[in-house]
């Protein structure tokens, strides 16, 4: 009777060491049930539950050590994997390209052409995202496509069967390289092939739950609505506009195999801008505004109006910084921009400013409500109710804005009972272009130098255009400029609705840096239900 326990503490070390060795192990070989069966105490020991942590209090924070390292090598693994093998060679039309998948928070596609920039498409919302290269066009491949131009009306289907193949070979290419990635690190850190074998396993689910994702958020019309940076900022303006984009796709397609086979074109980006190809059923806006005393904005608004055939040029104030009859001078270039100029007051523009302008050749002043005929465009607007540069006055606030936009409304309802109604609202301060919400498609404001879109609930669309000055030569004191910022507003020229618009971002002053990103109301996208009429 004395053994009886030091036998049952062997057994139980027993049985401890052999589930150290393998968890999964459950079950005990047939000759061991025997033996059990044959003693009832042994029985009842065996069927008892085993916990580790009954014998070692710190076993179960060491298997969340364990399991959490695990994790670690195994995406750190992978990544490697993707890095080194990661990747595929392949011809897309006449282009050289590789492919690649590359970890990330945001996903989507960058598509890189060296040296002319980027483009990238937000495709897809998963931790990967997909690199393309364009490495360089096969001068035979791209002869041929000048030599014999008829084969520009196959050449869609034929990038879409290489992007297929690409892909597909991509898929499996990146399979074998986050398993070999994984299971390589486990092994050089575990040295025991069980554990390199799960983190490979491991990377694979990760792998395959991360496809999963892509296919669950896939995108396919962010090609519509793609970013552009460097020299392809002016890819837009050589693909067409929005109108043939949305509805002929297959024009779309041909002017991008166009881009493809005339690339030389963009190099002469950096000195002429291409000329943007023009719809005789578009009007084009361009929407600047707090240029304050910046003289590098009018060569931007010159370049602007030639390379997108703008119809009229809208400016919603703080042209000036001081407001000073010393700076009127600065207005002079207006009315050779190329353009009509339309202009509202803003918070840094005098009176003395608004009458100088008023009158420069080209420029066209709107307040009190009053409404301007341009380019097929009934505009209304209302200056500032303030000027911040004047001490001598105490500031008003945000009550004399709402009051100012409350004056342009009922203008605007005036105009529209009178059988003209109005097409564009102006205003400097976005609070008083808000008064307007639902007498107007459109309303345009600057002010608070950053850009921003929204419909508000009574259907108006309100946009606020950032500092196409850069907010101005004050800037120049920062280590950082402030971003140089307008966009190109698509109207159609029959309701004169909006149907897209591109954000043009430069740089800041004497950095050299531009993207161009196109939207789509959602009304006005593939499938949408056309909007009403009103207001």
């Amino acid at each position: 009777m004395a053994r009886e326990p030091l036998r049952l503490l062997r057994a139980t070390a027993q049985r401890a060491g052999t589930l150290a060795v393998s968890p999964l192990r459950r079950f005990r070989r047939p000759s061991q049930t025997a033996s059990a069966a044959a003693s009832p105490d042994r029985t009842a020991v065996a069927s008892t539950p085993f916990d580790p942590t009954a014998l070692d209090p710190t076993a179960r924070p060491r298997s969340l050590v364990r399991a959490a390292g695990l994790a670690a090598v195994t995406v750190l693994g992978a990544w490697i994997g993707l890095l080194v093998v990661g990747s595929v060679h392949i011809s897309v039309g006449p282009m050289d390209t590789r492919m690649a998948l590359r970890p990330s928070l945001t996903g989507g596609t960058k598509i890189n052409v060296a040296p002319l920039g980027a483009l990238e498409l937000n495709s897809h919302h998963a931790p990967l995202r997909l690199d393309v290269d364009v490495d360089r066009l096969d001068p035979i491949r791209s002869q041929a496509l000048v030599d014999h131009p008829e084969r520009l009306s196959g050449l869609q289907d034929e990038v879409a069967s290489d992007v297929t193949r690409g892909t597909l070979g991509l898929a499996v290419r990146s399979c074998v390289a986050v398993v070999f990635g994984a299971t390589a690190l486990g092994l050089a850190v575990y040295r025991r092939p069980r554990r390199a074998l799960a983190a490979g396993g491991l990377a694979l689910t990760l792998l395959t739950a991360s496809g999963g994702a892509v296919y669950a958020t896939w995108n396919p019309n962010s090609v519509l609505e793609p970013r552009y940076s460097g020299l392809l900022s002016s890819a837009p303006s050589v693909v067409g506009n929005a109108r043939s984009i949305v509805t002929d796709f297959d024009v779309y397609q041909r002017e991008l195999a166009r881009l493809v086979t005339n690339v030389t074109q963009l190099y002469e980006a950096t000195s002429t801008l291409p000329a943007y190809q023009p719809d005789p059923t578009t009007m084009r806006v361009l929407h600047i505004s707090d240029v304050h005393l910046n003289p590098a904005a009018w060569h931007i608004v010159q370049s602007l109006v030639r390379q997108y055939k703008v119809n009229v040029i809208i400016d919603t104030g703080d042209t000036m910084d001081h407001g000073t009859s010393a700076e009127n001078g600065f207005l002079d270039p207006v009315s050779d921009l190329g353009a009509p100029y339309v202009w509202v007051r803003g918070n840094h523009d005098s009176a003395s400013t608004q009458r100088y302008l008023a009158k420069r050749k080209g420029a066209h002043v709107v307040d009190n409500g009053e409404a301007v005929s341009v380019a097929g465009l009934r505009i209304a607007g209302i200056g500032d109710p303030q000027f911040t540069p004047d001490r001598s006055a105490a500031a008003a606030g945000d009550a004399a804005e709402h009051s100012a936009g409350r004056r342009l409304a009922e203008a605007i309802r005036d105009r529209r009972a009178a059988g003209a109604p109005v097409d564009i609202a102006l205003a400097h301060n976005p609070i008083a272009a808000r008064e307007t919400d639902g007498t107007v498609p459109l309303a345009l404001t600057g002010h608070v130098h950053h850009r921003r879109t929204e419909v508000l609930p009574g259907g108006t669309r309100l946009m606020t255009e950032g500092s196409t000055g850069g907010s101005g030569l004050r800037a120049v004191d920062d280590g950082t400029p402030d971003t140089v910022q307008a966009s190109v507003l698509y109207l159609d020229r029959d309701t004169r609705r909006l149907q897209a618009w591109d954000e043009i971002d430069l740089g800041g002053l004497g950095l050299a840096k531009a993207e161009v990103s196109r939207h789509l109301p959602a009304e006005n996208r593939p499938g949408a239900t056309p909007t009403p009429t009103t207001p």
